[in-house]
């Protein structure tokens, strides 16, 4: 018999439930004859407005005279896209405005509205004010009262105010404190300080005095080394009235404990607060995915005042399973609950998940221990990106933004996005889509780096609250897999120097401080998951091994892979000498394409130390372009002009990339996971994305299209030895064909061979082995090119081309390539020939809106190949605007980079 189980302050009420339904949820809620109230609730988004304060402010002064003056907000919002929109600051991505809006982030702010309140609502046994999102040190007051301290954006608020209201019209304010002005005093008072991330170039605070890392609130509003410094605040997600007399749901969790081809086994959970103890009736109706909608539990329960918890199993016979994309299909139930006080619906709660089952593997072995997730059994290869905010202002993120973007990820043949902890918690919206399109997420809890206050017990307490909401929020998506405590914070006490420094000036503050961390992450946030998140897996820090000594190893958790990149003295190359067992961060830099850069600088402005290109190159400090350079130069030597400096960066760091997730996929079992640094852009600039901030393209896309592929080829050289693996995704094996053609740069075949392939399911198998004169035989290593193309059964083809020296040192021939652009029905098409061989075959078409179905390409000599474009453009404006060039046109050069500052 099940068992309905209510907890309230401590004690445990079990009640005896004969359940004759299949499905049957065994759920709460009190009732009250006659005149039950329902719950009601309104969004406080009209009317508001906002002003700059001047009392209290350390910079009064600053900023325009009209900012501190009555002005239209848009709610939610924040302080500087209204200023924006009222005109009282420029486009703060256009141009180089960053130093002249600091004051924003120094100064005080006031936002006001009115609502009516009708008798009815006055008079309710309860009414709560809700601020599902407050940035960041808020106060808020109701009709001249103060009624909330809040000090925490990614806390929801909810204020009881039944006793506060007025019939008729009502007064909200919401006053929001400068950050740094209140922080800054507390952190100049330490002794000793704590790490933190990017100090301000700006003067805003002082850069041995961050403020940023002892407040809840998105860390990259500090600036990150692909973002500016705009250390906003507002009222960023909705607000709201709600009002009720008997009970409400508050949440809903479905909690998976097993799930299998033949059942799936939830427990459904949900919390109910009620005002007065009583008897209630609670239905549950389920819709699978197909749409049927069923009743599936109806059953009069009862409540005592106050919070109550009920749980109840349900079982699901053949279930429809959801699989990451590549696996299988996504489907989607959604049950509904509702609470009745006799007939009368008094309030309802609905939660959509697809069922599945998730482990993360640490099995051990002679080197150490692996790290592979699994799906309904199926060990999963993670292939995808890091994911940062999608704006420096996350109000004005918009779902079809989103979707752009992770459509654009399952479009490349990811299958995982991480979400990254130095931003916010995504919205609903974001994990909507990525459990519509089968993309799993990795969870980063919102700690970007340095080091925490967390010796401090209140701030703890606030981050457990924090973390509490999150997971209760996100908990029902089926996309994500892993809950992880922080962005690199464990690494960066161990071997970043700031440990060992704290240490030795300090060292009863530095081992509070570890212990504060260890507390935190390998304890308080771990119990937080295990108690709320339904099953799913705790990793304390990326990169990790799970609190043990040693982090960042291949032998065992998870790597982050900076050496290159960050030490020039290694070449992308390098990335072949280190095999993790999951890469969760790796990656290049490279401008996005012509339009973007062109919203931004006018082409007077576009060099490569121009002072709006260097304010919208954020990595060491605007002058990110000399490292970015220095990676051109390393395989294609000196670009002759800014156009070709941001097209080169755009080649080398697809082609890097692409050599590190080919060896990485070549390695499997060892590696079960590739995700490079970064999906998607906060604003237009140079950064490692491969998707710029209006979700344009770079070349990096296009290559992870195919070095993604579910099944694909992986031909890598190292010191002059070629191995070739084929890899593959699929739970069933495929028949193939491997062809292998050594030939010159115009065309001569010198090698031309063929053979069968049977390809293994979830498996990397290496092929064979070739040293340079055996591949090559007598070949010019300047001339000749080894090409590797796979067909597999059912299979996009595959290839993959081996260029024996770096490209500055090959003699590139005048590919003389020819296009032809023609309509074909509700599209247009472009034939694109090549006469020679031509590399980094990029297809562009201005300012003209068009995609193409594939870029970044290389062609062979004689290829031809064909390519939709979609555009509203028509024919002759898209052939006035097509421009096609490859590396041939870039190489060689002796022409100098426009350019004032010294060559690194």
């Amino acid at each position: 018999m099940p068992r309905f189980i209510t907890h309230q302050a401590g004690r445990i009420r079990c009640r005896g439930w004969q359940v004759h339904v299949l499905c049957a949820l065994a759920l709460i809620v009190a009732s009250f004859p006659a005149m039950a109230q329902a719950v009601s609730e309104r969004t406080l988004d009209a009317g508001w407005e906002f002003r700059q304060l001047r009392d209290g402010t350390p910079t009064p002064d600053a900023g325009p005279v009209a900012a501190r003056q009555w002005h239209r907000a848009t709610m939610p919002g924040t302080v500087h896209t209204d200023l924006f929109d009222n005109g009282l600051i420029v486009d703060p991505y256009k141009g180089a405005p960053e130093a002249g809006l600091q004051w924003i982030g120094l100064a005080d702010w006031e936002y006001r509205t009115t609502f009516d309140v009708t008798r009815d609502t006055r008079d309710a046994t309860r009414s709560d004010l809700v601020f599902e999102g407050l940035d960041t040190f808020a106060e808020v007051f109701l009709n001249g009262e103060k009624v909330l301290d809040a000090d925490n954006a990614f806390r929801t608020w909810r204020v009881p105010v039944q006793e506060r209201l007025r019939v008729g019209r009502n007064e909200l304010r919401v006053v929001l404190r400068s950050p740094i002005a209140k922080l800054l005093p507390q952190v100049q008072a330490m002794p000793h300080r704590i790490a933190g991330n990017y100090p301000s170039p700006y003067g805003d605070e002082p850069k041995d005095a961050m403020t940023a890392n002892f407040v809840r609130k998105p860390g990259y509003h500090y600036g990150w080394d692909w973002g500016p410094r705009y250390v906003t605040a507002g009222i960023w997600k909705p607000v709201r009235l709600q009002s009720w007399g008997r009970a409400r749901i508050d949440t809903l969790q479905l909690r998976q404990d097993r799930v299998t081809e033949a059942h799936a086994d939830i427990t459904a959970v949900a919390t109910v607060e009620a005002a007065n103890a009583g008897r209630y009736l609670a239905r549950l109706w389920r819709t699978a995915p197909d749409g049927e909608r069923v009743l599936a539990a109806t059953q009069p329960v009862s409540l005592t005042a106050g919070v109550n918890r009920i749980s109840q199993a349900i079982r699901i016979e053949k279930p429809q399973r959801w699989f990451p994309v590549g696996y299988g299909s996504q489907p989607l139930y959604r049950f509904d609950l509702e609470l009745l006080d006799g007939t009368r619906v008094i309030d309802a709660r609905g939660e959509r998940t697809g069922l599945r089952s998730v482990a993360l593997r640490r099995d051990p072995d002679a080197q150490g221990r692996g790290f592979a997730f699994t799906v309904n059994g199926i060990a999963i290869f993670a292939k995808g990106a890091n994911a940062i905010p999608f704006d420096m202002f996350q109000p004005r993120v918009t779902p079809a933004q989103l979707r752009r973007v992770l459509q654009s990820a399952v479009d490349a043949n990811m299958n995982m996005i991480r979400s990254w902890g130095g931003g916010y918690y995504e919205s609903d919206a974001f994990f909507d889509i990525a459990d519509e399109l089968g993309l799993l997420v990795w969870q980063d809890f919102m700690f970007g780096g340095g080091m925490q206050p967390a010796y401090d017990p209140v701030f703890r307490a606030n981050v457990v609250a924090e973390a509490r909401d999150q997971v209760q929020r996100l908990r029902n998506h089926p996309s994500i897999v892993l809950w992880c405590g922080n962005n690199e914070e464990e690494i960066a006490w161990k071997y970043w120097g700031h440990g060992k420094t704290l240490k030795e000036a300090d060292p009863v503050f530095a081992q509070r401080v570890w212990e504060g961390y260890a507390q935190l992450f390998g304890h308080d946030l771990r119990k937080v998951v295990e108690e709320e998140a339904g099953g799913i897996g705790y990793w304390p820090s990326s990169p990790s091994d799970d609190m043990a000594e040693a982090a960042n190893t291949p032998a065992s958790g998870d790597m982050h892979y900076w050496e290159v990149w960050g030490n020039p003295a290694r070449p992308p190359s390098a990335y072949l000498d280190v095999t993790p067992r999951f890469m969760s961060e790796y990656g290049l830099q490279a401008w996005p394409v012509q339009r973007t850069i062109d919203h931004f600088a006018a082409r007077d402005e576009q060099r490569i130390d121009a002072p709006v290109i260097e304010a919208h190159q954020k990595f060491m400090a605007g002058k990110g372009n000399e490292r970015l350079l220095h990676y051109v130069r390393m395989e294609f030597g000196e670009p002759r002009d800014f156009g070709d400096f941001v097209y080169l960066s755009q080649v080398m760091q697809a082609e890097g990339i692409g050599l590190a997730a080919r060896h990485h996929r070549a390695s499997r079992p060892y590696t079960m996971g590739s995700l490079y640094w970064q999906l998607n852009d906060v604003w237009p600039g140079a950064s490692w994305s491969g998707i710029d901030w209006f979700g344009r393209w770079k070349a990096l896309q296009f290559h992870a299209r195919r070095f993604f592929a579910p099944v694909t080829v992986a031909a890598l050289r190292k010191e002059g030895r070629t191995t070739v693996s084929i890899v593959s995704d699929r739970t069933t094996s495929r028949a193939g064909t491997l062809r292998l053609r050594v030939m010159t740069l115009q065309g001569r075949v010198l090698r031309d061979e063929t053979r069968r392939v049977e390809i293994a399911p979830l498996s990397a198998s290496r092929l064979a082995t070739y040293d340079d004169a055996e591949l090559f035989g007598d070949a010019s290593l300047s001339t000749t090119v080894a090409v590797f193309d796979l067909a597999a059964d059912g299979e996009a083809a595959a290839r993959e081309v081996v260029y024996p020296a770096v490209a500055k040192d090959m003699r590139w021939p005048d590919p003389g390539l020819q296009t032809h652009l023609r309509q074909e029905g509700d599209h247009h098409v472009l034939d694109v020939t090549a006469a020679a061989l031509a590399r980094a075959v990029w297809v562009d078409f201005g300012q003209v809106d068009a995609d193409v179905s594939d870029n970044a390409l290389v062609l062979l000599p004689g290829e031809r190949i064909s390519l939709r474009i979609a555009s509203g453009a028509n024919l002759e404006t898209l052939r006035s605007a097509l421009r096609i060039r490859s590396l041939a046109d870039a190489l060689p050069s002796d022409s100098p980079l426009p350019r004032s500052i010294p060559t690194p």
